[in-house]
């Protein structure tokens, strides 16, 4: 019998099972897919992290704080139901955590940055609205797999010493509750499938099992692989009626099941409706899931249009406000949008997210990230690679070919093309002095005040219908799931709570499935970088916890 069952080989189940097996614990860490999998979502992100006033921000002459962070915090959050009690106590905590020994913990576990810290998510209303002041990015060397590679060196060392040991394909699918106390699993083991991490694996059952402990912690993820639960989840009051096509961010196996299985033995669930899906969008030409899609992460400067070619006004613009965005695209009653741009824009300004599509920075080498990034001609090479195979891109010398291309992507919501002209020559005319009314023109010039933004991420304003900055691009957008802000209710240590706010004595939650920390620590918005860093701070949490 193990003192502590942790489901969910993820991020943060591998950070709750080292911390556990670190205070003496015996620990199984059970999963439904293959060792080929450990790491979970983890391994296919960025690698960035939300952190505050670190050496990394002040080397590029950032100035932050954990009372700026949390007034950002607290203004994107937006806690306005009784239930968020807690998940304001772990947004406290995070920031706490983030501004102090947050970086100095994961360096000595081996973690290091790239030295420009993004700024992500910017808001663009007021100050005690949504939004990061400053930038907060932190991109680690090496991006999702040097997060995953930090704490698996962690798992490896603890499983050889007979701490932890490794359960993959156990499928839970109940939780042995016994005079109200969680005392163990039972499940079914699945047959062996080494099918490619991220590929859809065999449900054949071979045996079933049962296991026993003092406390099991939920660290299963969220629901974005399952579109009709995402559908069925939408806040319509809030954004608009649910997309009826979304491209996938996430993994089929990404669909909530074992929280279902909680919800069924007793743990309370909330704020199911607050979630986080990407406005930008594109089908994966070379998918590794089904209806795979990979983000677009904009620099400021391309020109973003709706379904019906209207130009999408402040703060409505690329890398300000995500579900902002969002709800403005569906008003329209349809369900993708435009960029607009020129090649000099894409070869400065555009990324992709992910891992794979950073070999670079994956790569955690200086000369790799120089010769992509500055030293070589056109776009990084998974960006061209999209822009010549990708079904979303449209490339074109004039703009009388280029929107005749996007009517063809998109014949039931032609565009116009006298009036897409007028309103890019009206945007391009605000170039002509340093004056300008145009909120997006001052954005550019605003970002490119800061080093980083300009040297990596901002392209030099420009006129985008001169040829000499062409060929023009069009890149047609889709609505992409992704995560989950809402889930299991937990106090801050991770311990699940029951309805009626009691403590179900036994088991705990961390990561996706429990709103990254308290239920929902997100409130309605997200930060960006607070993914993985939530996944750390509660699966530390909750390791310490049992």
């Amino acid at each position: 019998m193990s003192d502590v069952i942790v489901i969910g080989a993820g991020l943060a189940g591998m950070v709750a099972a080292c911390e556990a097996a670190s205070r003496g614990r015996k620990v199984a860490l059970l999963d439904q897919e293959g060792p080929q999998s450990m790491g979970g979502q983890a391994f296919w992100s960025l690698g960035g992290l939300f952190m505050v006033d670190t050496p990394e921000q002040r080397r590029m002459g950032i100035r932050d704080s954990a009372d700026l962070a949390l007034s950002d915090w607290l203004g994107s959050a937006q806690f306005d139901r009784p239930e968020d009690a807690n998940p304001r106590k772990v947004a406290e905590a995070y920031i706490d955590f983030a501004a102090g020994e947050m970086r100095s913990w994961l360096r000595a576990l081996g973690m290091r940055w790239f030295p420009v810290v993004g700024w992500a998510e910017r808001g663009g209303a007021q100050a005690h609205g949504h939004g990061n002041s400053v930038p907060r990015f932190h991109v680690t060397w090496g991006t999702g797999p040097g997060v995953v590679a930090a704490f698996e060196h962690q798992l490896r060392t603890h499983v050889e010493q007979g701490r932890i040991t490794l359960h993959f394909r156990h499928r839970v699918t109940d939780l042995i509750v016994e005079h109200g106390i969680v005392t163990g699993v039972t499940g079914q083991v699945l047959i062996p499938d080494t099918a490619e991490r991220g590929k859809p694996t065999s449900r054949a059952v071979a045996s079933d099992f049962t296991l026993r402990a003092g406390a099991v912690i939920v660290t299963s993820g969220g629901i974005g692989g399952d579109h009709q639960m995402v559908r069925a989840q939408w806040p319509v009051d809030r954004l608009g009626p649910p997309p009826q096509r979304m491209v996938a961010g996430v993994p089929a196996y990404v669909d909530g099941q074992m929280q279902q299985v909680a919800h069924q033995a007793g743990a309370a669930i909330i704020n199911p409706d607050r979630m986080w899906h990407y406005t930008e969008g594109l089908a994966n030409w070379d998918p590794i899931w089904p209806n795979h899609g990979i983000r677009i992460l904009p620099g400021p400067s391309s020109l973003w249009f709706d379904a019906l070619g209207q130009r999408m006004e402040a703060p409505f613009l690329p890398g300000f406000d995500t579900l902002g965005t969002l709800k403005r695209i569906l008003s329209t009653g349809h369900e993708h949008s435009w960029f607009i741009l020129t090649q000099k824009i894409i070869e400065k300004e555009f990324a992709l997210s992910g891992s794979e599509q950073n070999p670079d920075l994956t790569s955690g080498k200086w000369s790799a990230v120089l010769r992509a990034r500055l030293a070589g001609k056109g776009a990084p090479a998974p960006v061209e690679a999209f822009k010549q195979h990708g079904e979303d891109f449209v490339v074109a010398e004039t703009l009388e070919a280029l929107v005749a291309g996007m009517n063809r992507l998109t014949p039931d919501t032609p565009l116009d093309l006298a009036d897409l002209r007028r309103q890019i020559r009206a945007r391009d005319s605000q170039l002509t002095n340093p004056f300008a009314k145009d909120a997006q023109i001052n954005a550019i010039r605003e970002a490119r005040n800061y080093r980083g933004d300009k040297l990596i991420r901002t392209a030099r304003p420009h006129a985008i219908l001169d040829p000499a900055n062409g060929p023009l691009i069009a890149v047609r957008l889709n609505i992409l799931t992704r995560k989950s802000l809402g889930g299991l209710h937990t106090d801050p240590t991770g311990q699940v709570l029951r309805a009626d706010g009691s403590a179900f004595h036994g088991l705990f939650a961390a990561g996706e499935v429990a709103g990254f920390g308290g239920g929902g620590y997100h409130g309605y918005n997200a930060l960006e970088g607070t993914f993985l860093g939530g996944c750390i701070f509660s699966g530390r949490a909750a390791g310490r916890a049992v």
